[in-house]
């Protein structure tokens, strides 16, 4: 439980979910804390992306409860999980492919928009403002990412680390106060893995943000985060410090094996 007196930004109470009999994730007890960098670790198939659908809504928890701001999200959609300010990205880049660099980060922002239908089809009213306050929001992003120069490019033409940013500033334009960030390095470079690694410190302090991170390079997770959780086959074998961590015999076995710990 959070040592903070204030209640977690987000918290799970034995969340469980089963698919077809077999139990992905078993009664996971988990918080963060606002303005943390967390790391949520363990083997392939442990169920690490599951608890991301789960908090985001693309699945719903067979048992358990999600609390975001002390509030149940169990049950809503995607969409207004976004909208309450959980944003992510996948382990597989997931962009607008055929859209402009510029138009995948102002999708993004249109979550938050204020004018209603008539407003965007007849461009009256609140439209126009808006419209234009997203460009010039989505431009700075772009900027900040070193992506700007690129804004009328497809997206699919970038090349790969620049896809990645593109979807960190996808995510980021929809405001989130907890951004979920799935194996951002995979694919990467040590170099571009290093600069990855400085880019979210910064994004973290610059927005104020709670970032929670699943990830395989040990590099990465062990240079950023404060706390770490490990999953093995859905059920949380260890949490505690960088440190804590990679000195827990049961971490080292579930990676290396039991020899590794005899």
């Amino acid at each position: 439980m959070s040592n903070n007196s204030t209640k977690p930004l987000l918290k799970t109470e034995d969340v469980s979910e089963v698919f077809g009999g077999l139990k992905a994730v078993s009664d996971f007890n988990f918080y963060i804390d606002k303005g943390e960098l967390v790391g949520l670790i363990g083997p392939n198939g442990a169920g690490k992306t599951t608890i991301f659908n789960l908090m985001t809504g693309v699945y719903v928890p067979t048992t358990g409860e999600i609390l975001l701001d002390g509030e149940s999200i169990v049950g809503l959609k995607p969409y207004q999980i976004t909208q309450r300010g959980i944003a992510r990205t996948f382990q597989n880049i997931r962009l607008f492919s055929e859209l402009s660099v510029l138009d995948n980060v102002k999708i993004a922002y249109h979550c938050h928009v204020k004018y209603g239908l008539l407003e965007s089809v007849f461009r009256v009213g609140r439209y126009l403002d808006e419209e234009k306050e997203i460009e010039h929001e989505s431009l700075k992003l772009l900027k900040i990412f070193k992506l700007d120069e690129h804004a009328n490019e497809v997206a699919k033409n970038l090349p790969y680390g620049a896809q990645r940013r593109l979807e960190i500033a996808r995510a980021l334009a929809a405001k989130p106060k907890l951004l979920l960030l799935d194996e951002p390095a995979a694919g990467m470079n040590p170099q571009e893995t290093y600069e990855l690694m400085e880019m979210i410190r910064w994004i973290r302090k610059q927005f104020g943000l709670t970032v929670l991170l699943i990830e395989h390079d040990m590099s990465l997770v062990m240079g950023i985060c404060e706390r770490i959780y490990v999953l093995e086959y859905g059920v949380i074998i260890a949490t505690g410090t960088p440190a804590e961590i990679q000195n827990d015999p049961e971490v080292i076995r579930a990676y290396l094996g039991d020899e590794a710990v005899n």
